[in-house]
């Protein structure tokens, strides 16, 4: 396993109820794939440098895990279906 950080950035107008069943969802992924979640950021709703798929604002979150290629593979995979996530990238420390 290799240590990533992952950002996603959720639409702005996801209800709050939504979005933290989303960031649960999102952990489900890594820990369904034997890996661990260390850390989860929200860092919040932040004006985005550009417009993104008609949106100005978006809800940054930040992880810290500790991931199988697989789990990153099926995160991949599941970040590009969602439509409340309109942006996303992973990166190996």
């Amino acid at each position: 396993m290799k240590k990533y950080e992952v950002m996603y950035i959720i639409r702005p107008e996801v209800e709050e109820e939504a979005r933290k069943a989303l960031i649960e969802e999102i952990n489900t992924v890594f820990t369904a794939k034997d890996s661990t979640v260390e850390n989860v950021n929200e860092w919040g709703l932040r004006e985005l440098a550009y417009e993104i798929k008609g949106c100005h604002k978006g809800y940054y979150v930040l992880l810290n895990v500790n991931a199988t290629v697989e789990a990153v593979d099926e995160f991949t995979r599941v970040a590009n279906i969602k439509e409340n996530i309109i942006r996303y990238i992973t990166v190996a420390e």
